[in-house]
C-alpha cells in the first residue's frame, strides 16, 4: 500500500517547467534533487559544491540514522545474542550497540537490505527479504518528504543559502503518487544521464563489488522465477546471493532508466554525467544546469 505521510506545506520556491536558465542562475536561494543510478557520480558533484554555501542532504544517510536506525540494530542484536555471553550482556544491558553510519559511509544500510538466497551464503528467506524491502521504500519515502523541512533548516538555521539532495538510486522506483511533483515544487530535479562507457563502468563495478539494493516488487517478482529457470536454480533457498546479484543487476539498471528518463522528462531536465563530474568550479556547475533548463 502507498504511504501517505502528512507534511508540512513548507514550500521555499516552485520550479515551473518552463523556468529559464538565467531565472536559476540568478535564484538568491537554490534547491536541487540529484536522480540517477548509485555510481552515476551524485556524491561527488555534491562534494564539489562550496561546502559553505551548500547544505549536503544525503537521502540514504536520513534512510539509515532516522528511518532504519532501529530495524538496522535490531537485526544487529539478533545475531549478537546467537553468542549466550553476548545475549547475558545485552538482556542486562550492560553492553550496548551502536552503528557508525555517516554520508561517506552507508553501507550498512545496504547490508540490512540483504540479498535473497541460502543462510549459509549469507541470504535472506523470501520474507524476511520483503520485509526489509518495505521497511526501505517507506523509509525512503519519509525521507523525501523531510526535503521540504530540510531545505528551511540549512537555510534558516544553519545559513546555507543553497540545498543539494542527493537522492538514492531507487528514488525511481517508489511510485508513490504525489512524491515526485512534491520534489519538484521545492527542487529542480536533475537526472545524471550516464554514458554508454559509465553504464557499463557502473556494471562492471557493481559485478565485483555485489551490493544489496532496493527492488521494486512488480520488477523482482518477474525477475526471479526468470533467475530460477536461467540458471536451473531448484528454489529460492539455495540461491548463491551473489550469483543472483551479478544476474540481476544488469537488468535492474535497463529497468531503470526509462523510469529516471520519465521522471526528469515531467519534472525535470536532464544532463549528462560525464559533462556534469568534469565540472571544476561551482560557475560550471550552474552554467550546465542552466544550459539544460534552456534546452527544454
Amino acid at each position: 500500500m502507498p504511504l501517505l505521510l502528512p507534511y508540512r506545506d513548507t514550500t521555499v520556491m516552485n520550479y515551473q517547467r518552463d523556468m529559464t536558465g538565467q531565472e536559476f542562475s540568478t535564484q538568491t536561494n537554490k534547491a536541487i534533487t540529484l536522480l540517477g543510478m548509485s555510481g552515476v557520480g551524485k556524491t561527488t558533484i555534491a562534494n564539489r559544491l562550496p561546502k559553505d554555501s551548500w547544505f549536503h542532504y544525503s537521502g540514504d544517510y536520513r534512510i539509515g540514522t532516522r528511518y532504519l536506525e532501529e530495524p538496522i540494530l535490531d537485526v544487529i542484536k539478533r545475531q549478537a545474542m546467537k553468542d549466550p555471553m553476548l545475549w547475558d550482556l545485552l538482556r542486562a544491558d550492560e553492553i550496548s550497540i551502536e552503528h557508525r553510519i555517516t554520508v561517506n559511509n552507508l553501507d550498512l544500510v545496504s547490508k540490512f537490505l540483504g540479498v535473497i538466497g541460502a543462510g549459509k551464503n549469507g541470504g535472506l528467506r523470501l520474507e524476511e527479504f520483503k520485509r526489509r524491502q518495505e521497511l526501505h521504500r517507506r523509509a525512503e519515502i519519509s525521507a523525501m518528504l523531510d526535503v521540504p523541512d530540510f531545505i528551511l533548516r540549512a537555510r534558516e538555521t544553519y545559513g546555507y543559502p543553497n540545498f543539494i539532495n542527493d537522492a538514492g538510486g531507487s528514488l525511481c522506483e517508489l511510485n508513490e503518487e504525489g512524491l515526485m511533483k512534491k520534489l519538484a515544487e521545492d527542487t529542480l530535479i536533475i537526472y545524471l544521464r550516464p554514458s554508454t562507457q559509465l553504464r557499463q563502468e557502473i556494471i562492471e563495478r557493481s559485478l565485483a563489488r555485489p551490493k544489496p539494493m532496493y527492488y521494486r516488487d512488480d520488477f523482482f517478482d518477474l525477475e526471479l522465477p526468470q533467475y530460477l529457470s536461467d540458471t536451473n536454480t531448484p528454489s529460492i533457498d539455495v540461491i548463491n546471493p551473489d550469483d543472483f546479484f551479478r544476474w540481476i543487476i544488469p537488468r535492474l539498471i535497463a529497468h531503470r532508466e526509462p523510469l529516471y528518463r520519465r521522471i526528469a522528462d515531467e519534472y525535470g531536465v536532464i544532463v549528462d554525467a560525464d559533462e556534469i563530474m568534469a565540472i571544476r568550479s561551482e560557475e560550471e556547475f550552474l552554467q550546465i544546469v542552466s544550459a539544460a533548463l534552456d534546452r527544454r
